[in-house]
């Protein structure tokens, strides 16, 4: 691929490759609403969001944006929008609701039909299995921090596989699984909503081995030219300062968030010194001897999450940590501070530094270099409105994708070999815990009309993937 700057008196025009993948994504339980139709049963998102307190005034995925009727229409504005590729995730409960046994075909059928709308209209699926909506069933057997649930994943996989396997191209196991795991069983702000700090470790490793064993099911059911892949919200961890304290801080943090996923994925090991860090809180026995072999199966790309950097200090009364920080979600980290990083914020209070998504590309580069990689989610909430006119201006968030995309061609320039971008998201959703409060879409969703209206950033994206090219401002003094 080659990544050319075009420059003018006043400006550089960044062209990307002719081949390289456009898109949007969007998750089954944020966007599909119809949470009781066509056998679909609940998942641990449907039990927690139902749960007093658990999320902002009380609201639920059981609507949403109602995609499970309105996907003609959303396919029809992806079209509109020119993108060359959608990342969307299948229900498990939809699917297979008690996570054992035999397929639905009712909840095949909707993407069957998801997937032939979306192939008519010239734009390539990207199937995810797992985007956070586990069945209720296996919750209640345990869950993620149980065995036998990454068995039962890799049984659903091939079920999935087996069903539209001729059809979708490209296929991820996992999304996100540390916040699955820590988000989940360690802070417990994610459904399930536990707060089991070992549970959240043994968690993490039944994920990589759902993943591992997923990719053996799939590999034995798709045809040889699927492409296979997990995307994983790998952080761009800094230290505060250059102190040793801040230094240790950092490399903590990075075992916990980046190293336990990286190493035993494609190193087929666990670091010794996160073993060592978290020896306090389990013996780690639950890794048996044949699951890193299972879990280091290839992939063909790795698909990577970022929204913000994270900035890591040891504990400093003085310096308080932001709410993102996740007390309980870094297990065995009772001792260090996320310092707030300086600068501009989204409406989730998340700091904007596009810098940190080129240093980890370039860490990707250093250490997978022969890995493709694709930006699977990348994005901005802010408080857009509609306007009478029907009008949805969000220049920060046109100003939020410009900085990344350049950082992610100026990454590409300097060796990463990404092969695509998909922002988060396509619509307005149902955003976990903040429900309907927080709006990262390139179309504004009236959730009271299901009314879509594309935003002007969703125009400004359509011109990217038209012309391939993405105008870049230059300082001029």
């Amino acid at each position: 691929m080659t990544y050319q700057v075009l420059t003018g008196a006043t400006s550089a025009t960044l062209r990307f490759p002719a081949d390289f993948l456009w898109g949007a994504a969007t998750a089954a339980y944020q966007i599909e609403g119809a949470a009781t139709e066509g056998g679909r049963t609940p998942s641990i998102w449907d039990t927690f969001s139902r749960t007093p307190g658990r999320v902002r005034t009380g609201d639920t995925g059981d609507i949403a944006t109602d995609h499970y009727h309105h996907f003609r229409e959303d396919v029809a504005l992806m079209a509109d929008l020119g993108l060359k590729a959608y990342r969307f995730s299948v229900s498990w409960p939809r699917v297979q609701p008690t996570g054992r046994g035999p397929a639905l075909e009712r909840g095949l059928d909707f993407y069957r039909r998801l997937v032939d709308e979306l192939l008519t209209a010239g734009i390539t699926p990207l199937l995810t299995l797992y985007h956070w909506d586990l069945p209720q069933e296996l919750e209640d057997a345990g869950g993620w921090p149980a065995r036998d649930t990454a068995s039962r994943f890799a049984d659903y996989a091939a079920l999935v596989a087996r069903a539209l396997g001729d059809r979708v191209p490209m296929w991820t196991t996992l999304n996100e699984p540390w916040c699955s795991a820590f988000l989940g069983y360690g802070s417990g702000v994610h459904a399930p909503g536990r707060t089991n700090a070992a549970d959240a470790l043994r968690a993490a490793h039944h994920l990589n081995l759902a993943h591992g064993r997923a990719t053996i099911a799939l590999r034995a059911v798709l045809p040889s030219t699927a492409q296979l892949s997990i995307t994983l919200n790998l952080a761009a961890v800094s230290a505060h300062t250059t102190s040793p304290e801040d230094l240790e801080a950092a490399r903590r943090i990075d075992g916990l968030a980046n190293r336990i996923f990286l190493n035993p994925l494609f190193h087929r090991q666990y670091p010794d010194d996160l073993l060592k860090d978290t020896a306090h809180i389990t013996d780690w026995s639950f890794v048996h001897e044949p699951d890193l072999a299972d879990i280091g199966q290839r992939v063909d790309f790795l698909g990577i999450n970022y929204y913000s950097p994270t900035a890591v200090a040891a504990a400093d009364s003085s310096r308080p940590s932001p709410d993102t920080a996740q007390p309980g979600a870094w297990p065995g980290c009772d001792n260090i501070s996320f310092p707030p990083v300086p600068g501009q914020r989204t409406a989730m209070d998340w700091p904007v530094d596009s810098g940190g998504l080129h240093q980890l590309l370039l860490r990707l580069r250093d250490e997978l270099p022969a890995l493709p990689l694709i930006i699977t989610e990348n994005g901005a909430a802010y408080e857009d409105h509609c306007e009478p006119n029907g009008t949805v201006h969000d220049p920060e968030r046109i100003a939020y994708l410009q900085a990344h995309l350049e950082a992610v061609h100026r990454a590409c320039a300097d060796g990463a070999d990404v092969r695509g971008y998909f922002v988060w998201s396509l619509l307005d959703n149902f955003e976990w815990a903040h429900g309907y409060s927080k709006r990262f879409g390139l179309v504004h969703i009236d959730f009271a009309s299901q009314r879509r209206t594309p935003k002007d950033s969703a125009r400004w994206y359509a011109n990217i993937i038209h012309t391939g090219t993405l105008a870049r401002r230059r300082c001029t003094g």
